[in-house]
């Protein structure tokens, strides 16, 4: 429903920032609100893909769209960032019945009739708790989603979603402390995506190896692209509870079919 809603704004868009809204000016919606950060030279009217963002606990939308590892990433891409703002700093992802979800919907509508906004690149991210609230988001409205990039936190894989994104993409460390790494029974690693592949109908994994974007962190990748539906991609670093550098940025120039770069 939110994709094809998205179509129709498409073609009414004002190719203008959200009622007079940009990066620390916050966006108004009812009595919530968000923020916008359109990418850079971008010639205002050209469809923009989009990330939408959910910031970590006791944060909001305005650190987002100043963070080097998330706008620093999408402003430079030609990605439309988008940050709600959670409530009392928060999000309620955890359970089904939460209010966040239906809210995130009403800023991508919100959104779209100010930004020609593409509906077929919709990406949805978030840091922590804004993981696990992107995590919830792509469990219940995920249809429209074309990717998910969660960065070091999660919902219970024992979750039964209604929905899904075509692709999903997990970061997390190995040392991670605050949302804790979900291990898997007898140790297994590949554990934090076990509901996305499960979802999806993944089969066997294919490790792909190391890599990295900065030379002082090393990524060990483990993708399943032999699903029934989508991809999923793990991505497992030894550190601890933190957005990897060049991280969201590398997953948006695959994405795209370009040659990922840092930054």
């Amino acid at each position: 429903m939110i994709r094809f809603f998205l179509c129709l704004l498409l073609f009414t868009a004002t190719h203008a920032a959200a009622n007079g809204c940009q990066g620390d000016t916050a966006c108004p919606l009812g009595d919530r609100s968000y923020h916008v950060l359109a990418p850079e030279d971008w010639d205002g009217q050209t469809p923009l893909p989009v990330l939408l963002h959910f910031h970590g606990w006791a944060r909001q939308g305005d650190v987002v769209v100043n963070h080097e590892r998330i706008a620093g990433a999408t402003k430079t891409r030609g990605v439309l960032l988008v940050a709600p703002n959670g409530r009392r700093k928060s999000w309620d992802f955890w359970t089904s019945d939460t209010d966040d979800v239906g809210f995130a919907n009403d800023v991508l509508a919100d959104v779209a009739k100010h930004y020609p906004i593409d509906p077929d690149r919709i990406y949805v991210s978030g840091y922590s708790y804004g993981s696990a609230m992107a995590w919830r988001y792509a469990c219940e409205s995920g249809n429209g989603v074309a990717a998910l990039l969660a960065v070091a936190g999660s919902i219970s894989q024992r979750e039964e979603c209604a929905e899904a994104p075509r692709e999903v993409r997990h970061v997390h460390g190995l040392k991670d402390r605050v949302m804790d790494f979900p291990m898997g029974p007898g140790g297994d690693t590949s554990y934090p995506v076990a509901l996305w592949r499960a979802k999806l109908g993944c089969h066997d994994a294919t490790p792909q190896g190391d890599w990295s974007v900065v030379p002082f962190l090393t990524h060990s990748r483990i993708v399943w692209n032999d699903c029934d539906a989508g991809q999923v991609t793990l991505d497992l670093h030894p550190g601890g509870h933190f957005i990897p550098h060049g991280w969201i940025g590398w997953q948006l120039d695959e994405l795209a079919g370009r040659e990922p770069t840092y930054p």
